[in-house]
């Protein structure tokens, strides 16, 4: 047991021994290797700094090369640009020295020319003087050949001359009145053109019968009645005569006052709707008609001063301007053709300028006041119209538009001369009355004819109460080019062929359309 453990200690001291002898070894031989190294990296850090150095002396060398040739570059730049600017003070010296001597030479030149005026000016003086002493000698021949002295001749010769300044006078006022005259005519035509082509009033030709359509013949006998007192009672209390003839399902109403017949066909209407006819209905149903018609009386005349922006009318005016929707003139319905001259007087004022606009519309639109009550009472529209005005406290200058509208009195005022043109082109305007409805239809006709004429049209449309003709051209016959010499030549057509008031437009036009269909 004891010799066991001895051995285990001798192990044991043997093997730490060997231990150490092991790392005592190791660590030498790792210190000489150090040692080694660092002896070889002494001898590379010391050529590294050789190399250095020798490089640095390199570069050194060759930026004082650089820093040498620059600065010789620039000090010939120097010395070029110093020679450059050595030369241009020579030149500017040079031109300097010039002008120097062309200053001299022009100061000598005005110093002689100034001596030569200097002499010229003695000269004058003595020829002034020589001709103010001959002018006298002259003067006092003439007064001793014309025995008369100087002031004597010089109103002599003022009223010559006075004379023939009067006369040309004259002739220039004569000639710039006649010129003036000449614009006035031209003017005044270019205000009514112009008035006439911004206003496009509506015309209605009215006729004196009115037709009420039946829902089938058996109606005419129950309107006539048992031994005829349905229609009876329908005549006395409208005051129109009912025709009923062959007409198929038609009753004529027959009548000159315009209200009474627009009654009757209202209460004729309703009692057809109702089917119950007889004397009791009938004058229920004219009652509530004539209420009906009042009515539409005072909205159409409240509706027209609307229209034409004019206000503060008196309530029994707006009802008599509302009857006038029931009257007519030459088939010319009377409240249209108001309210037309309404417009194209106020159009008219503000072409000329300087009127009051609104006082022009007034007039326009009460100058035919009148016809409202001239199948009532006796005198003429003109007359019962200034009777109206002045009842109703309408200033002086509307009064004497409506007296004067026709000529009957003078025209006191701009404006009323301004109503009576106005009046005169909606009276006369193409289409506005039935005696020339017809020539109005031919002239139309006679546009669209002369358009069609030419190849390449495909229709025409003749417009704005004939002022305008559109023409659409087949695209496929005509092109653009074309069309513009087209348009051309259709409107010296016009002009060769027809008659008619203002302008003509001819409008062209060309379209290209192409359709398909996505199935």
């Amino acid at each position: 047991m004891m010799s066991t453990m001895l051995l285990v200690v001798i192990f044991a001291v043997v093997l730490v021994i060997a231990i150490v002898v092991t790392a005592f070894a190791a660590s030498r031989h790792t210190e000489k290797v150090f040692n080694e190294k660092l002896g070889r990296a002494d001898e590379k850090a010391r050529q590294i700094i050789d190399d250095a150095l020798k490089e640095a002396e390199e570069k050194k060398r060759e930026a004082l090369l650089e820093v040498k040739e620059e600065s010789i570059q620039k000090q010939n730049e120097l010395e070029k640009e110093i020679k450059d600017r050595r030369a241009e003070v020579s030149r500017l010296e040079r031109r300097v020295q010039q002008k120097e001597e062309s200053v001299d030479k022009k100061a000598d030149a005005i110093d002689k020319r100034e001596s030569s005026i200097a002499a010229r000016e003695e000269e004058l003086a003595k020829d002034k003087e020589k001709i103010a002493k001959l002018n006298e000698e002259r003067l006092r021949e003439l007064e001793k050949i014309s025995g008369l002295t100087s002031e004597q001749a010089k109103e002599y010769l003022l009223k010559i001359v006075e004379d023939d300044v009067k006369h040309e006078s004259a002739v220039m006022i004569k000639e710039y009145e006649s010129r003036a005259k000449e614009e006035a005519d031209k003017k005044a035509k270019e205000f009514v053109v112009s008035a006439i082509q911004r206003c496009a009033a509506d015309q209605v030709a009215e006729t004196t019968i009115s037709v009420v359509q039946l829902p089938g013949d058996d109606m005419k006998g129950r309107i006539i009645g048992r031994e005829g007192g349905n229609i009876s009672t329908i005549e006395t209390l409208t005051g129109v005569d009912l025709i009923i003839d062959d007409t198929p399902e038609a009753v004529i109403l027959s009548g000159f006052d315009p209200i009474r017949r627009e009654v009757a066909r209202i209460a004729l209407e309703r009692l057809i709707v109702d089917g119950r006819i007889h004397p009791a209905r009938i004058e229920e149903m004219v009652e509530k008609a004539q209420k009906e018609v009042e009515q539409q009386i005072k909205d159409e005349g409240e509706a027209a001063a609307l229209e034409v922006s004019v206000h503060g009318i008196h309530p029994e005016l707006i009802k008599l301007l509302g009857k006038m929707k029931f009257r007519t003139s030459y088939g010319q319905n009377a409240l249209k053709h108001s309210i037309e001259v309404a417009q194209l007087t106020g159009l008219l004022a503000s072409e000329i300028g300087g009127i009051d606009i609104r006082l022009a519309k007034r007039a326009g639109l009460l100058h035919d006041i009148g016809k409202a009550v001239d199948h009532d009472m006796e005198g003429s529209h003109v007359q019962l119209g200034s009777e109206i005005c002045r009842k109703f406290k309408e200033s002086p200058i509307v009064i004497n538009a409506v007296e004067s509208h026709h000529g009957d009195t003078e025209a006191t005022s701009l404006i009323a001369c301004l109503v009576q043109a106005a009046d005169t082109i909606s009276a006369a305007r193409p289409g506005a009355r039935r005696e020339t409805l017809e020539n109005y239809t031919n002239r139309l006709t006679q546009l669209e004819d002369i358009a069609d004429s030419f190849k390449g049209v495909e229709k025409s449309f003749a417009i704005q109460a004939g002022r305008e003709v559109r023409v659409i051209v087949i695209p496929e016959q005509v092109t653009d080019s074309e069309m513009v010499l087209m348009a051309r030549d259709i409107a010296k057509r016009i002009e060769g062929e027809m008659q008619y008031p203002g302008t003509v437009k001819v409008s062209m036009i060309r379209e290209s359309r192409v359709t398909d269909y996505a199935k």
